[in-house]
């Protein structure tokens, strides 16, 4: 019984480690969605979801990303930091790309067709970032989420029609 009651109090206690990005955005919108494509094949589906009043990373979202075909943590994960140090608005060192490298190596994982990783993008604190309800990674770097999510809403993405179908509702 005492082992029950103990194992229950601990997984209460810890359940914003499991906890689905939903219950940090009660109330989030669908803000906009839209598909992205290289070289003619479709690679996912992103949602934008939140509160849909505020310009881009100047409130909570959530950008969920629903993949359509195979892709390794190790493609995942340099093509974010590519995308990362050409957005930056500063030079980023070599030992930040280092350190952002083991940040998104923990964040994420290989999809198959079907998987959705999401980034909660909190600002002024950071990023949580889920595989489905699963929480992957809690970064407390907000300069790393800004930039990270430069990778969609930044003016100079590489995917402009994604970004305008993404912040449709956005002013």
């Amino acid at each position: 019984m005492r082992t029950c009651l103990l194992a229950l109090a601990l997984s209460l206690f810890s359940a914003h480690s499991w906890a689905d990005w939903r219950v940090a955005l009660p109330d989030a919108q669908l803000c906009g969605q839209g598909e992205f494509r290289k070289y003619g094949f479709d690679i996912y589906e992103a949602q934008l979801w939140g509160a849909c009043a505020s310009a881009p990373l100047n409130a909570a979202f959530a950008l969920q990303l629903t993949y359509h075909r195979a892709i390794s943590r190790r493609k995942i994960v340099e093509s974010s930091l590519h995308e990362m140090k050409r957005l930056s608005i500063s030079p980023v060192s070599q030992a930040t790309l280092e350190q952002w490298r083991a940040l998104l190596e923990q964040a994420f994982v290989d999809v198959k067709p079907g998987d959705s990783l999401t980034g909660l993008y909190m600002p002024d604190t950071g990023v949580r970032f889920f595989m489905g309800a699963q929480l992957t990674a809690d970064i407390q770097d907000a300069e790393f989420a800004r930039t990270f999510f430069r990778i969609w809403l930044d003016p100079d993405t590489q995917a402009p029609e994604l970004r305008k179908n993404l912040l449709r509702t956005q002013p």
